[in-house]
């Protein structure tokens, strides 16, 4: 856990995915389209990728990808983030993080 938390703050957003999950594809699309450059973990092609995936199950990410940190904190998976987009809470966190700066 404890490995996650160090990946999670090492950028202003970091996002565990795996290369083959649509829904990690479309988060990532996401962040790159409102200008962000988000750091990826992609958890299939890490060594440490099982042992990932466990940890971010037991913070509560279900299913495991895609997981968000913004300004090192756990945000959640595709259906938050997607919910602070949509009611305009993100651009706030993204900014707030340094991720954004307009």
């Amino acid at each position: 856990m404890d490995c996650i938390a160090n990946l999670g703050s090492q950028k202003a957003v970091v996002i565990f995915s795996k290369s083959s999950c649509y829904m990690s594809h479309a988060i990532k699309r996401l962040f790159y389209e409102q200008g962000v450059s988000p750091m990826i973990h992609e958890l299939d092609q890490d060594s440490r990728g099982k042992e990932m995936e466990y940890a971010l199950i037991r913070l509560g990410c279900s299913p495991a990808v895609p997981a968000v940190f913004i300004g090192g904190k756990f945000v959640g998976s595709a259906t938050t983030v997607m919910t602070l987009h949509v009611n305009g809470s993100l651009n706030k966190l993204l900014k707030d993080a340094g991720a954004l700066w307009l």
